[in-house]
């Protein structure tokens, strides 16, 4: 018919596209809700382990400090209580040992091409000497990489197999030199509490905002010195400060190697075992 279009009803209980609105719902309906999620549709948490612990325990550190990495923090990061944690780690201390542990495992001996900063004399090429004073070169710079580590490292005792690995190289390097056994053996813990120790002090140091103030007192004091009270300073007040970092701790490193090599041990005594 001109002028009049009409279309199809719509099925019952449809609404058609042209519709203008939706039907209405129902005053007293209740609204609709999403089902309630079941436990097991969650992702499930990884099981404890004592790995799995210390590598969060890294990450805490890496992230905040060595001082923020505590049973209760540890538990926060793996979402679950302290109490889960003890079952692997005896305590904090014991926590920090393996920190130390695990990350010793990135300490290297240095190959016959790499050349340590300033190590030795060029006619000491690569010996045993050299690759070991590169070893606790490494050590050091890892407990530079976290600060706190080092202070930490002076009092931990770890016990791991990168602990053990690190020590048996030391003793290898040591018997290569013909050093004997017995002065190896005590000199493996002088030779890491002389680099730990180096490592507190310089991260201290760098942590310190007077750092700059507190060296320039120390050469004025130095250089300044009355040559009648002190004498010997005076003499020698160009060479007590004298050098790099790099060449310092490798001449400490190369006194304690000669010591150690010619230093007889005393009869043992009483065993610490």
């Amino acid at each position: 018919m001109d002028g009049d279009e009409t279309t199809d009803p719509a099925p019952p209980g449809r609404q058609t596209d042209a519709s203008p609105r939706r039907a209405a719902a129902p005053r007293n309906a209740t609204p609709r809700t999403a089902a309630p999620r079941s436990r097991r549709d969650r992702p499930a948490k990884p099981a404890l382990s004592r790995t799995g612990i210390v590598a969060a325990a890294i990450r805490v550190m890496a992230a905040e400090g060595l001082d923020k990495v505590t049973m209760r923090r540890l538990a926060k990061e793996l979402d679950t209580g302290p109490a889960s944690l003890y079952v692997y780690v005896a305590g904090t201390t014991e926590l920090h040992a393996a920190i130390l542990d695990q990350l010793l495992g990135e300490v290297e001996v240095p190959g016959p091409a790499e050349a340590v900063p300033e190590v030795l004399p060029e006619e000491d090429g690569a010996g045993w000497e050299q690759r070991l004073i590169g070893l606790l070169h490494s050590y050091t710079l890892l407990l530079f990489r976290y600060p706190g580590l080092a202070r930490s490292a002076l009092v931990a005792r770890p016990s791991g197999p990168h602990y053990l690995d690190l020590v048996e190289r030391m003793l290898a390097l040591l018997a290569e030199g013909g050093v004997a056994s017995d002065r190896a053996a005590w000199g493996v813990d002088l030779l890491l509490q002389h680099a730990t120790a180096t490592a507190a002090e310089q991260t201290d140091r760098d942590a310190s905002p007077v750092a700059d103030e507190e060296w320039q007192a120390v050469r004025h004091a130095v250089h300044g010195v009355d040559p009648d009270r002190h004498p010997h300073i005076r003499a020698a007040s160009s060479r007590l400060l004298s050098g790099t970092p790099d060449a310092r701790f490798t001449w400490s490193f190369r006194a304690l190697l000669h010591g150690i090599e010619h230093t007889p041990v005393p009869p043992h005594g009483p065993s610490q075992d």
